[in-house]
């Protein structure tokens, strides 16, 4: 992402103000709970949008990573023409909401669709839930399709990309608060994950491409 090195990212700086605001505001007028309540809401859109730096282990060629964190909550191989496997990753507001690029790529199209935000639970999620989908494709024509799909939050999913946009494996492209990444790969890919793992955007190994 553009300019997006503070130790805050930068889609939470207004949400940070808001409560700053508040607190100031409720400070003034000697409202103390509301102040103090003020306070504790910065400090969580803090934790929220923190934006550490992460040291990328080094990898093979053709290796791909983790864009986002949480946790592997299923990985179906798929009756597909294009794609042979789907990964599921569940994304919670403990988790840093940054997004990474998973390889050395150009971005081939970019699909952003605002919407509701109802449960993960729900028949609707699929149906009416913000989502981003992307296409990566790297220089061996290797395509990965990724759709980042929002749960339950206050916040819209930001994606600071364009198309034909070239992209190094690690990078900040976006932001996404509690939420859904879905990755469909293709049959030439080895897996390196299970089920239950723990991912961490850009130091995760999720595999290689053959």
């Amino acid at each position: 992402m553009r300019n997006n090195l503070f130790i805050i990212a930068k889609s939470g700086w207004r949400y940070i103000g808001y409560a700053a605001s508040a607190f100031l505001l409720f400070s003034i007028i000697d409202l103390e709970f509301f102040a103090f309540l003020s306070f504790v809401v910065m400090l969580i859109f803090v934790y929220v949008y923190r934006n550490p730096e992460r040291q990328m282990p080094f990898y093979q060629q053709n290796s791909f990573i983790a864009p986002a964190d949480g946790v592997v909550t299923a990985i179906e191989e798929l009756e597909d023409s294009e794609y042979a496997y789907k990964i599921e990753i569940e994304s919670s507001y403990f988790d840093v909401g940054v997004l990474r690029v998973p390889m050395n790529a150009q971005v081939a199209s970019i699909n952003i669709v605002r919407g509701s935000r109802v449960g993960k639970n729900s028949k609707l999620f699929s149906l009416l839930n913000e989502y981003a989908e992307l296409l990566f494709v790297d220089n061996e024509n290797n395509s990965v399709n990724i759709v980042h799909r929002e749960k339950q939050g206050f916040a819209p999913i930001d994606i600071d990309l364009v198309k034909g946009q070239e992209l190094m494996q690690g990078a900040r492209y976006g932001v996404m608060v509690n939420g859904v990444t879905s990755i469909y790969l293709k049959s030439n890919f080895r897996l390196n994950i299970s089920v239950g793992q723990e991912l961490r955007a850009s130091e995760t190994l999720i595999g290689y491409f053959s």
